[in-house]
């Protein structure tokens, strides 16, 4: 670490502080950060639970409860969707940077990606966000990302709309009752095309349709093969 370092600070050609904590940043942890995705209502904050506890994994959640704008973004989409993404950027990559430090195996609920590939895009499409505040969310994503690795495991959760609409009502958050079922589609056509794209890292495609890996062991015990099997993979 010294001497990559050394030669960063030293060699010849021009360096900033810039890319220096870049490299600190994406290179200061050699523990695992396994990453879940997966539309609202999919399963992550519940299978990043159990699996947290089962492996011992510090776990690292999307911030809804404290969250100031979300309960304004689903009233009114058009007026909060730029700040509602940037607090989501900033809570994210602030999660990211903790993992790389952290000298415990990691498990984060949502990640990066999917604000900037999934939901941004689809608020831009739908009308919902300027171009011009979407070019500055992107341009701000970008410099984020350099500065963190990516996660060594990514799990995505496949879900079809009726059940994530029954997992929604399930949960019963008060905000999430004004959410479309063309919103809900709109957001799995993107992940799907993101999904079938994605090579950052390893990655476990789950399709949650027909398990219940909360009330039925078998389900979760087969969800924790799999992620053995990928875990030998990164060695």
């Amino acid at each position: 670490m010294v001497q990559k370092l050394s030669h960063i600070f030293f060699s010849k050609k021009t360096c900033s502080y810039l890319e220096v904590f870049k490299y600190i940043f994406k290179f200061n942890s050699s523990q695992m950060h396994v990453a879940i995705a997966g539309n609202i209502g999919a399963g992550k904050t519940t299978l990043t639970e159990m699996l947290s506890k089962h492996y011992g994994w510090e776990p690292h959640y999307e911030d809804v409860l404290k969250n100031p704008y979300l309960d304004d973004f689903y009233e009114r989409m058009e007026r909060w969707s730029f700040n509602l993404q940037i607090y989501f950027l900033n809570s994210r990559f602030n999660q990211m940077i903790e993992c790389s430090q952290n000298k415990k195996n990691t498990i984060q609920d949502r990640t990066i990606y999917e604000d900037a590939f999934i939901f941004a895009p689809n608020l831009k499409s739908m009308g919902l966000m300027t171009n011009r505040d979407f070019n500055n969310y992107e341009s701000i994503f970008k410099t984020l990302k350099s500065f963190v690795k990516d996660p060594d495991l990514l799990i995505y959760l496949r879900s079809n709309i009726p059940n994530l609409v029954d997992q929604i009502h399930k949960r019963g958050r008060e905000y999430e009752n004004s959410i479309s079922i063309e919103y809900l589609s709109r957001l799995n056509e993107r992940y799907e095309a993101w999904i079938q794209s994605y090579d950052k890292s390893n990655l476990l495609v789950i399709d949650v349709d027909d398990i219940d890996f909360v009330e039925n062991k078998d389900d979760f015990i087969n969800i924790i093969g799999k992620i053995d099997s990928k875990i030998k993979k990164i060695g």
